[in-house]
């Protein structure tokens, strides 16, 4: 008997031990998944097939659904991330590898049940369309989970394997489009988790997408496309916007340039080759850059007038940038910072408004040069593009606004990392015609491009390069709570927040988000409309 009771009780001691060892598991439209329990006792699934493999005669097609499978799918490591070229130094994937089999996604969930109904953040990552990855740490979903939100990161086609047009695939696309393969890999992802979103205790209709930069560009192109406007329920943009696109046929014949100059004589040709090969011929000076086109499918037409007339999704947005988007040498390039190269780099950029530009844009002094030189590079690189966004849809969505600047400067670095995404830095560099080589002045500070990711989504934590103090904290826990009102009621505001005045016909206030975050008006506004008048000469 003590034997037969011995037994039982070492039974029931490893079946507790091996039901302690098995992580959370949920049942989506595929199969069952397994995941893992984090620190915090959010629970997250990894590496998620959303679609199948883009591999082989799937190349350069629209994404397929992913195929189910029989037992659990263990979901403890990420997936694979996009075929890239290392691009950006500020870049740290925990992904599984490089590889054309890419289309997987990640959920972090506080929820323990499927009935919790919880808000949803969809986020896409930035990296000019041609690199990124889910998996890095500044976009985790953990601390956004235990605010109460269900946080998906997803991956997508970039470069070549993501946008290239071509005459042969929209002959065979049976919606007799090619290109934009990353964002229509960006809208199978809306579909799989309006359609699975559940199982993690996350409400479908209460799905928010977000990202910045190309991510942001995304966040505007799936508000605007048939596709997915009927996806969503609100939208966040970070640095990036509408901005005018190629046609199909400028498409079609990029993807013929590129082909004649490989030496592929068709379609087949091209898909014969190893991913690595097409990465390497993508990549040399003067091959072609892929990018978005009007396919008349995705993009029916230009974003500007999708959003003048209304057919965007009519969702509440919020959106901005920062404050110091790109350094001025965008604009005086090699040359010194002086009033007088200012006014030849304005004539050069705008010779039939240059008394206009100037008068917006003043330099009288080195000082004014650095200030009006970063802020009109910032324009032409991407704040234009996020301002025309905001206003347009302000002016027909029927929903608030709500911009942002955001301008707290990261602070020192603990450790030397280049930063190739915030581009110069001041520092030695070759002098123009007229100038010797010199130390260039430093920068204008402020918030650099892409540097608000780790505040807005709580994850100064996860990035070891700058010596966070508490300041950068108080502006991280400021920035994630607006971000994450707005995706559970659409209305940034909250207790003990700043009061973020909303737009409603036109952007006329933004808040400012730093230390002392503030309500400001939109005294940039002359700015943005003389660019606008000069954007939309004939």
């Amino acid at each position: 008997m003590k034997k037969l009771s011995f037994i039982v009780l070492a039974a029931a001691l490893l079946s507790g031990a091996a039901a302690f060892a098995q992580g959370p598991q949920v049942k989506i439209s595929n199969g069952t998944l397994e995941g893992t329990i984090d620190s915090t006792g959010v629970h997250s699934f990894k590496g998620i097939p959303y679609a199948k493999p883009p591999v082989g005669d799937l190349r350069w097609k629209e994404p397929q659904p992913a195929a189910n499978w029989s037992g659990v799918l263990k979901a403890d490591h990420f997936g694979n991330n996009a075929m890239q070229k290392n691009v950006f130094g500020d870049m740290n994937f925990r992904s599984s590898g490089m590889s054309e089999d890419c289309l997987y996604l990640n959920v972090w969930t506080p929820a323990k049940s499927s009935t919790a109904k919880l808000p949803v953040l969809v986020y896409f990552y930035g990296g000019g369309f041609v690199a990124g990855d889910g998996s890095e740490s500044r976009y985790d979903g953990e601390s956004l989970a235990q605010r109460g939100i269900v946080t998906v990161t997803i991956n997508y086609r970039l470069g070549i394997f993501g946008f290239m047009a071509h005459p042969e695939l929209t002959k065979e696309s049976p919606n007799h489009a090619s290109g934009n393969y990353g964002l229509l890999d960006q809208n199978a992802a809306l579909v799989w988790v309006k359609k699975n979103i559940a199982a993690f205790g996350g409400d479908p209709n209460k799905i928010t997408i977000a990202g910045e930069s190309a991510g942001s560009f995304s966040v505007c192109a799936q508000m605007l496309s048939p596709l997915s406007r009927n996806l969503i329920a609100g939208a966040i943009g970070e640095s990036g916007g509408i901005s005018k696109l190629a046609t199909l046929a400028d498409g079609e014949n990029n993807g013929l340039a590129f082909a004649k100059k490989i030496g592929a004589k068709s379609l087949d040709d091209l898909r014969a080759l190893t991913a690595a090969q097409l990465l390497d011929s993508a990549a040399k000076p003067g091959y072609g850059r892929f990018g978005e086109v009007v396919d008349g499918y995705f993009f029916p037409k230009q974003p500007a007038d999708i959003l003048e007339a209304g057919e965007q999704a009519h969702v509440p947005l919020l959106a901005g940038w920062n404050s110091t988007e790109v350094p001025y040498q965008m604009i005086t390039y090699g040359d010194a910072p002086t009033p007088e190269n200012y006014v030849k780099k304005i004539k050069t950029f705008y010779p039939n408004n240059t008394d206009e530009i100037l008068k917006l844009y003043p330099g009288s002094t080195q000082d004014e040069v650095i200030k009006s030189a970063t802020e009109l590079g910032s324009a032409r690189f991407i704040t234009y593009g996020t301002w025309k966004w905001e206003e347009l849809s302000a002016k027909t969505g029927g929903q608030p606004v709500y911009s942002y600047i955001f301008s707290r400067p990261r602070p020192a670095m603990v450790a030397s990392m280049g930063n190739a995404r915030a581009g110069l830095a001041g520092g030695v560099v070759k002098g123009g015609a007229n100038d010797a080589p010199s130390k260039m002045p430093p920068p204008y500070p402020g918030a650099v491009h892409s540097a608000e990711i780790e505040y807005a989504l709580g994850n100064l934590g996860g990035n070891k390069v700058y010596n966070w103090g508490p300041d950068d904290y108080k502006v991280s826990a400021t920035m994630e709570a607006y971000f994450a009102n707005f995706i559970k009621t659409g209305n940034p505001n909250g207790k003990g927040l700043p009061q973020w005045p909303a737009n409603k016909g036109s952007i006329t206030q933004y808040i400012n988000i730093n230390v002392n975050t503030v309500a400001q008006p939109a005294d940039d506004r002359p700015r943005y409309l003389l660019l606008d008048q000069i954007a939309n000469k004939k």
